[in-house]
């Protein structure tokens, strides 16, 4: 692949979603345009990034770099250029986030259709793929923060992107205040490598990393900083709270969000610096535990749930937590692999969501039942997506799950037991959703019916990769291309796994999931009413989600900021402030007393430096004021900002 073609990856969605907003006016004559354009820059882009990727194949530790431009250096030894670098592992991800956009850019024409904000949309769906993409291919960690901080505006746009409906917009609000929590780790593990290594290039940090030029402490700090972005942007404990919310958005925007952009971004972030991780057993061990804690805790909350989009959310924050015990337990391969699979049939689980609130107008399962019949293609292609999200052989799904427990298996016996409960609670939850909604008669309004072809298409479409992807690392091929070998012998082919005794406790214990919900919402033998009375602490803990809102709204924010951090706020002001300017008056009534016979000294003197400070003082008001405009988007250009310059003065300091 040329320089060209490698930047284009990148640009073409950025420049299509660019005319969409310049030519705003236009499209919303015609909004059917933009559509037809965000479809043709993504489409374009993915068939570059198919190019660049069978260009690697067969080419063990082969990259494609592409030279940009220098930011700025610093005599010869700094220097911040953004360049791309095309490896294995971003040509995976550049498929899996174009595939994926691409077909959501799709249903999204049917979906979006008569929607007064269609042009819009489209813009900001191409704005939030690119900055997606550029947060993948940079090659150094300044320009993936630069991205990383894009990729989170972007999101902010779509998950508020009905910004009138006041929940849509205070989900937006919680999404990008809780992910810049994480972000604070993220920024400081970016000064204090540069600080340590003076230089912010990923490979030359990983390289550095690998061979112990990175003393033990600092390496630990900056990989558990690192990991600290992760846990925002990946919504894992205790950082969770903010993707719940997001389904606020249109639902093809939760699709993408889930399976290919925001969540999948920490990730790909632990991926991208793994070497750094490795050389501290401490954060790999911390990633470990967040990862198969976060999995178990978010299944019990997706058990209770009645909403559709909120119990694939939680699904999600669950199968993150099984990438990161991947990465923590068995290496890049496993957790990216999962990450791989799980983009395919949790964007149809969404999509397929959308298909039945488009039919049914509402996303409570209670309301739904016997979808079956009048929706044929969207209830196939959810079970299928179900099944493979429950790790049902020969599907996608369990091909990297049963990976991810060999690999916690062998290291750490007790996340081994949690990720094996997990599987139990996913494949009940996700059935009791299927049974509920597709199965027994139909309890809401109106006569559902099967979405238009436009809508339809993309679900058969991600049907294959739901069912074939898992294959890829037959004979360990995907792990090759990533330059690991497999260690754990789970390929021996497709047939040949299933002799393997893992593989059969952890079908058997799936298979006992689905049993159930079977029993419970199928067939009815068991009452679900009786198990929730008996186990009433239990249900209560689950639906009001461990309460762990009001934890950080009742405790955190009105009681730690506000009566806390505030009231020392108003005490310095008060004590200290107002006690300065007070002793500056008295001094200043003591100095007119003693130069009251040079009058000219103190009204030109004295006098011009307290007016001029109160002047001062008015001024920056009327300044800081403009600055409080209540928009996030206005307070991220600041928080963008302020890295740049903190970053420079880091630089100019060591």
């Amino acid at each position: 692949m040329t320089q060209t073609g490698l930047w284009l990856i990148m640009l073409l969605p950025l420049i299509c979603g660019a005319l969409i907003a310049l030519g705003y006016a236009f499209f919303c004559k015609k909004p059917a345009l933009s559509g037809y354009l965000g479809i043709a820059g993504v489409g374009g882009s993915l068939l570059l990034s198919i190019w660049g990727l069978t260009g690697l194949l067969g080419k063990e530790g082969a990259s494609q770099y592409a030279s940009g431009f220098s930011w700025f250096s610093i005599g010869n030894s700094v220097d911040i250029s953004l360049n791309l670098n095309f490896d294995p592992l971003a040509a995976i991800m550049c498929f899996v986030i174009l595939f994926v956009s691409l077909m959501v850019h799709i249903y999204s024409q049917g979906y979006m259709h008569g929607d007064k904000g269609y042009p819009r949309y489209y813009a900001f769906l191409s704005f939030f793929t690119a900055s997606m993409l550029g947060l993948v291919l940079s090659d150094n960690l300044l320009f993936t923060f630069f991205f990383w901080e894009l990729v989170g505006l972007a999101s902010y746009l779509l998950i508020g992107f009905w910004f009138t409906r006041p929940a849509a917009a205070n989900a937006a609000k919680k999404a990008f205040i809780v992910t810049r929590i994480g972000d604070v780790g993220f920024l400081a593990a970016i000064l204090i490598l540069f600080a340590n290594t003076g230089t912010l290039d990923i490979n030359s940090l990983n390289g550095m990393a690998e061979m112990g030029l990175i003393g033990a402490g600092t390496v630990t700090v900056a990989a558990l900083g690192i990991f600290a972005g992760a846990v925002g942007k990946s919504a894992q404990f205790p950082l969770h709270v903010w993707l719940p919310d997001a389904m606020e958005g249109p639902t093809p925007v939760s699709a993408l969000i889930h399976a290919a952009t925001m969540v999948a971004a920490g990730v790909f972030l632990v991926a991208r610096t793994y070497p750094i991780f490795e050389s501290s057993a401490t954060a790999m061990l911390w990633v470990s535990i967040i990862g198969a804690v976060t999995a178990i805790f978010a299944a019990t909350m997706a058990l209770v749930m009645n909403d559709m989009k909120r119990i694939l959310a939680y699904s999600t924050v669950s199968q993150l937590g099984y990438m990161m015990l991947g990465l923590g337990t068995g290496g890049i391969a496993i957790g990216i692999f999962h990450l791989f699979n799980h983009a395919f049939f949790k964007s149809l689980l969404f999509l397929g969501s959308g298909s039945v609130n488009h039919a049914t107008g509402t996303f409570d399962i209670r309301e739904m039942g016997g979808l079956s019949k009048p929706m044929p293609v969207t209830s196939k292609t959810f079970l299928i997506a179900s099944l493979s999200l429950a790790g049902i052989w020969p599907l996608s799904g369990f091909f990297s799950k049963d990976e991810i427990l060999a690999g916690a298996m062998d290291g750490q016996f007790i996340l081994f037991i949690l990720a094996l409960i997990t599987v139990f609670l996913t494949a009940f939850y996700m059935f009791r959703l299927y049974f509920v909604a597709f199965g027994g008669t139909y309890r809401g309004k109106g006569h559902p019916h099967e979405s238009p072809k436009v809508m339809s298409w993309p679900l058969l479409i991600l049907v294959v990769p739901s069912v074939i992807s898992g294959l890829l690392n037959a004979g360990g091929s995907f792990s090759s291309f990533l330059g690991e070998e497999v260690h754990t012998g789970f390929f021996e082919g497709l047939f040949g796994i299933l002799l393997h005794p893992l593989a059969l406790v952890s079908l058997a214990v799936a298979g006992g999931g689905i049993y159930l919900a079977f029993l419970m919402y199928k067939k009815k033998s068991l009452s679900p009413a009786v198990f929730s009375e008996r186990f009433k602490w239990l249900y209560m803990i689950f639906s009001k989600k461990y309460w762990m809102d009001e934890l950080y709204e009742g405790v955190i924010s009105r009681t730690l900021l506000m009566k806390g951090l505030f009231a020392f706020a108003a005490f310095f002001d008060k004590k200290v402030v107002d006690g300065g300017l007070n002793g500056f008056f008295i001094q200043k009534v003591l100095f007119s007393r003693l130069f009251s016979r040079f009058r000219t000294a103190d009204e030109r003197i004295v006098d011009g430096a307290v007016n001029g400070v109160a002047a001062i003082t008015v001024e920056s008001g009327k300044v800081g004021r403009k600055a409080q405009t209540g928009q996030l988007q206005s307070y991220g250009i600041y928080l963008a900002a302020g890295v740049v310059v903190l970053v420079m003065a880091a630089l100019i300091i060591w």
